[in-house]
């Protein structure tokens, strides 16, 4: 499946080739500090795990109580994994290839 044409565009297309230029983890900390809020680091880094976290079949409830997000989020999360851009797919089949 491919990404929504809606984001795409020039400025997000430089967005991400810079991304893809961060070499290491505390690369990525540097970066991502200058150019988010922690607040929405912390909520992609929530919506990383509860999409591992579906994928392990947990439950909502215990999805919740782990990572601290509401069920609107985990809702989100679980269609993005089951109609999404298979993006979350993607990355936790690396993960898990890693591990």
């Amino acid at each position: 499946m491919s990404s929504d044409e809606r984001l795409r565009n020039s400025l997000t297309d430089a967005l991400f080739e810079a991304i893809l230029l961060l070499r290491t983890k505390e690369e990525c900390y540097r970066f991502f500090e200058d150019i988010a809020t922690i607040a929405e680091i912390k909520a992609l880094a929530q919506r990383l795990e509860v999409a591992k976290m579906l994928k392990r079949n947990e439950t909502y409830t215990s999805i919740e109580k782990v990572t601290g997000v509401s069920t609107a989020t985990i809702s989100r999360v679980k269609r993005c994994l089951n109609f999404g851009a298979d993006g979350y797919q993607l990355i936790l089949s690396r993960l898990q290839e890693q591990d």
